[in-house]
């Protein structure tokens, strides 16, 4: 352990890691609304990576203690266990001690953040609106088929950016495939509900990418 990392040790608040897990999933569920066993499955992927990402954000650093292990003396920063070093990017950027560039860090890592959550109550807005009678094919619809996924997927990349660790990366990979799978299902049942319509809705509307033309 580097000298002076002990008294910069800013980890171990577990009650904030517990408020932002539960606070995070609570607006995440009511906006998924997950039913069925299998969307239960996926959320258990999102759970698992906010799980993750709070734990070392505010509980136990891994990730740093591995990196500090690994890289020994070459580490770049001398007080890798205080909290302004857990920003790894700007750590590796050499900007961990700047307060412009971790003002720029945090309103692009929250400004991508707020996005997934808008496009996710966008979405929901509309789905609680049609009540599963009608394609939805207006609003965030007419951009892309899951935009709901897409703001998920929005506010994981946020996190990244802003708090990258090895096992937040290794659940993302995990989540983003559950998500695929889940719309790949739900697209079949969509297809069986409202066959040519959807058909052609898909033909000209992409997954979870928009196309900027």
């Amino acid at each position: 352990m580097h000298g002076g990392s002990l008294g910069a040790y800013a980890y171990g608040m577990w009650p904030v890691v517990v408020f932002n897990i539960f606070l995070f999933l609570f607006f995440a569920i009511g906006f998924l609304k997950p039913r069925k066993r299998f969307e239960w499955r996926s959320m258990g992927a999102f759970v698992a990576f906010i799980v993750a990402l709070f734990t070392e954000m505010y509980g136990f650093p891994l990730t740093i203690y591995l990196l500090t292990t690994w890289l020994g003396k070459s580490y770049p920063v001398l007080d890798p266990f205080s909290h302004q070093s857990g920003h790894l990017v700007l750590v590796f950027l050499g900007l961990s001690h700047s307060s412009v560039a971790m003002i720029i860090l945090h309103l692009i890592s929250n400004g991508i953040i707020f996005l997934g959550f808008y496009l996710m109550y966008k979405g929901w807005m509309l789905i609680y609106g049609a009540k599963g009678e009608k394609l939805i094919t207006e609003g965030v619809y007419s951009r892309v088929r899951h935009p709901q996924y897409s703001g998920l997927f929005l506010i994981t990349v946020g996190f990244l950016i802003q708090w990258p660790t090895l096992i937040t990366l290794i659940m993302w990979l995990i989540l983003i495939f559950a998500y695929y799978k889940l719309a790949m299902r739900e697209e079949k049942d969509l297809e069986k509900q409202f066959g040519e319509e959807f058909l052609d809705y898909k033909k000209k509307v992409p997954a979870f990418t928009p196309k900027w033309k």
